[in-house]
This record gives structure tokens, C-alpha cells and sequence, in this order.
């Protein structure tokens, strides 16, 4: 009995004594780093954009009457030139020809009217002749009269004749001022005539509606046999061409997007889309990356007071037409010139209320760094303030590192994952709107480019 009881407190003397010991210290919490990306880079801004047609016309009819032929195919591509449309062109067929009618009879009357002024020129000559006799006559009868030669009777007759034929004279003059004036009048009436005709054959010629642009026709939406109503801007609507090669994408920018490329144009590091054609790239809802090259067109001269916005413009080329008008698109324009950058992973990135911070290993302890980030390029984010590229960057195991802590480190990796977008670019200021190929020749995927 006694001995059990020796057996019992020694055992309970032994657990006292194991739980006042320490506990076994703690492994140090292990975190994946990996040195930071450091290449060249352009940070490319992203807008959502939609596409436009340079061309969309809206084929109404110039001239009234009964639409008489439909001669194309819904939907399909037509060439500037190809006939669309036929309005009945028989009433301005008869209508020219009475123009030309009216044409002959007005150079019928020019013809007289230049016949009675050459007759009213012949008889001022005649007239002209007989007053020159009459007062040759008269001035012998009144020298003769001095003299008592011959009568008063006498002197008096060539006194009138030589009045009668200055009387004749002033009547030929008013005839020939008439026969002008009839002459001008024939002639107003043969360039009212001819411009009757110029009228009568566009009538005519507007009764075969041709395509004005090329580009896809859409569906006819008035069919043969109908009365339209022509040459006002209510018109008949018939149909509508969008033209396809080259296409537009408009977007809006807002005021702080708009304020840093003024500030950047006027610092000279990334030029004015409203001097230079800077690149841009193009991506559809299914596309991967952004494979459609172009540059930029046109930027507007105010913002939007309803959307605080400003309209902006590219242009793309389409030969293969896959851009259609009205698509939404995914567009890519340089937010900055070709720059050294810092990217790191989102993952590697912690948020705080007051600001974003990353995890840095120094010999064995962690130090937290404030950053101030960029956007995503290349699947990685540009850090543009807080590292410098050669640090040991925490990637994996955040929720174990704690500032000042010591760790142990596993090396791990970055990766890049291509955007398609490149790495620089070059702006082509004389790039012409007919070829955008052209244009954004100078935006080819070229590392070793820079800006001009």
C-alpha cells in the first residue's frame, strides 16, 4: 500500500514538472519570392469603342414618279457607279423633248431677230444716204436764196425734206434699238431654253439611281411599282449603303484620360493624336489580343456637357471586311511614351484603407513597400513608384508574412503573358486616311524602336 502511493506522487511530481517547461519553438513561415520584371514597356490606355462607316448614305429619290426596276442584290457589296434604282423615265423623256422644242423655236426667233436688226442696220444706211442729200439740198437753196436765185418757196421744200429725213433717221435709230432689244430678248429665251433642257436630261438622268459610294447595299424598302416622292429632303428613303474598307472606331475619353495627354504632349514625351497619328489596336468581343492595326483620326474639339466626355476617333483598315458598323470593339491607344517599368503580379499586391503595399524579403526579414501602380501590361502591373526592380518580391504566402518577421525564402518565378500589344512605337504624322496599313506601318511590333 505504502508503495503504491510512492509509485503515485512520483508520477504526479513527474507531470507537474513536463508542464512547466516551455513550449517547442515555432518553424519560421516559408514565402515564394522572386525578383521583379524590369523591360520596356508602353502603358496602352483601354476604351471601349464602336464602329462606324467612313460612308453611310441614305439613297432617296431626286425626281417623283413610279419606281419601275430594283436592279441589285439586298445585302451585298455594290460599286460607286452601279445602277440600284429605275423611276419611270418616260414623262421626262417627253418633257425633254419639249425642251428641245422649246430650244429650236427660241433660236428660230434669234434667227429673225437678227434678220430685222441687220434690216433695221440697212435702213439707217438708206436713211443716212437720204439725210445727207436733204441737207446738202437745203444748205444750196439757202445759199441760193441769199443771192434772189431761186424762191422762197423753194428754200422751204428742201427746208423739210431735210427735216423729214432727220425725222426718218430718228425713227430708223428707234428701230434699231427694238430690233436689239428683241435680239437680247431671243437670245434670254435660248439660254432658258437650253437650261430647260439641262434641267429635263439631270430629270431624266435622276430616274436611274446610281450607288454614290462603294460599300454593302442594305434591303430595298420601297419595291417596284410604288410612287415616290423625289428632290426634297423628305424624300422616299429606298435604301442605305455603308461603305466597309476602310471603317471607323469611335470612343470617349474622359477629362483626367484627356488632361494627361495634354500633359504629356506639352512635356514632349508622347505627341498629340491631334498632330500625329498614333497607333491603335483593335480587338473584337471574341477575339484573343488585338490584332487589328490602326491610328488615330480625329479628336473633337470639346467635351460632352452631358457626359463630361470627349469623342475621339481611329481608323482601321477592313479589307476582309469582318469589321462591320455598329460592332462594340476593345481598343488600345498609347497611354505614354516607351518606358524602363517595374511588373509584378496583382497576386503579390496587398490593400490597405489608406494605400497598396508589396512584401519584400531583406536578408531573412520582411519590410513592407508603399507602391504606386499602372495598368496591366503583359498580364503584369506597372509599378511606377516603391521598387526599383531588384528586390526580393513576396509572391506566394502574404497571410504568413508579417512586417519585421524573419522568413525562410523559396525561389519562384514571374511570367509574362504576351498582350499582342508592342513594346514601342512610332507616330507617322504624314499617314494618309486611304491606306491605314500605311499608317500604322510605323506601329509594328519592334522592341528596339523608339519614339520619333
Amino acid at each position: 500500500m505504502i508503495a503504491a502511493f510512492a509509485i503515485a506522487s512520483a508520477a504526479i511530481v513527474s507531470g507537474c514538472s513536463q508542464s512547466s517547461g516551455q513550449a517547442p519553438p515555432r518553424p519560421m513561415p516559408s514565402v515564394t519570392v522572386a525578383t521583379p520584371i524590369t523591360k520596356t514597356i508602353v502603358e496602352w490606355d483601354a476604351y471601349a469603342g464602336r464602329l462606324e462607316a467612313v460612308d453611310l448614305v441614305e439613297i432617296r429619290a431626286r425626281v417623283s414618279g413610279y419606281l419601275q426596276s430594283v436592279d441589285f442584290t439586298e445585302g451585298q457589296i455594290v460599286e460607286k457607279g452601279d445602277l440600284l434604282f429605275v423611276v419611270d423615265p418616260r414623262p421626262f423623256e417627253t418633257e425633254l423633248n419639249a425642251a428641245k422644242a422649246r430650244y429650236r423655236q427660241a433660236e428660230s426667233k434669234l434667227v429673225q431677230s437678227r434678220a430685222m436688226l441687220n434690216e433695221a442696220k440697212a435702213r439707217k444706211l438708206q436713211s443716212d444716204a437720204q439725210l445727207r442729200l436733204a441737207q446738202a439740198r437745203y444748205r444750196r437753196a439757202q445759199s441760193l436764196g441769199q443771192s434772189n436765185a431761186i424762191s422762197r418757196e423753194e428754200i422751204d421744200e428742201s427746208e423739210a425734206e431735210f427735216t423729214q429725213a432727220e425725222a426718218d433717221m430718228e425713227g430708223v435709230k428707234a428701230g434699231i434699238a427694238s430690233a436689239e432689244a428683241a435680239l437680247a430678248t431671243a437670245e434670254a429665251e435660248v439660254g432658258v431654253a437650253a437650261a430647260g433642257i439641262e434641267t429635263a436630261e439631270l430629270n431624266l438622268e435622276y430616274t436611274h439611281i446610281r450607288a454614290p459610294v462603294t460599300g454593302r447595299v442594305s434591303r430595298k424598302y420601297i419595291t417596284e411599282g410604288n410612287l415616290i416622292a423625289g428632290g426634297s429632303a423628305t424624300s422616299s428613303l429606298l435604301t442605305t449603303i455603308a461603305s466597309m474598307s476602310p471603317i471607323y472606331c469611335v470612343f470617349d475619353a474622359n477629362e483626367q484620360d484627356v488632361l494627361k495627354y495634354v500633359r504629356l504632349a506639352r512635356s514632349g514625351e508622347r505627341e498629340s493624336s491631334r498632330v500625329v497619328k498614333n497607333p491603335a489596336f483593335l480587338g473584337l468581343v471574341d477575339e484573343e489580343g488585338f490584332p487589328h492595326k490602326g491610328y488615330m483620326d480625329f479628336v473633337d474639339n470639346r467635351f460632352d456637357v452631358q457626359t463630361a466626355s470627349m469623342r475621339a476617333r481611329a481608323v482601321f483598315d477592313n479589307e476582309d471586311q469582318l469589321l462591320l458598323p455598329g460592332m462594340f470593339a476593345r481598343i488600345r491607344i498609347p497611354g505614354s511614351a516607351p518606358r524602363e517599368s517595374v511588373l509584378i503580379p496583382d497576386s503579390s499586391i496587398g490593400t490597405d484603407q489608406s494605400s497598396q503595399y508589396v512584401y519584400v524579403v531583406v536578408d531573412g526579414v520582411i519590410e513592407r513597400r508603399t507602391v504606386t501602380l499602372g495598368p496591366i501590361v503583359d498580364g503584369l502591373r506597372v509599378v511606377r513608384e516603391g521598387l526599383t526592380g531588384k528586390e526580393s518580391l513576396v509572391i506566394e504566402g502574404l497571410l504568413q508574412a508579417r512586417p519585421d518577421a524573419k522568413v525562410t525564402t523559396v525561389q519562384g518565378t514571374i511570367e509574362l503573358v504576351e498582350d499582342g500589344l508592342p513594346d514601342s512605337y512610332t507616330i507617322a504624322p504624314q499617314a494618309q486616311p486611304d491606306s491605314a496599313e500605311k499608317a500604322i506601318a510605323s506601329a509594328k511590333v519592334n522592341s528596339a524602336e523608339v519614339v520619333q
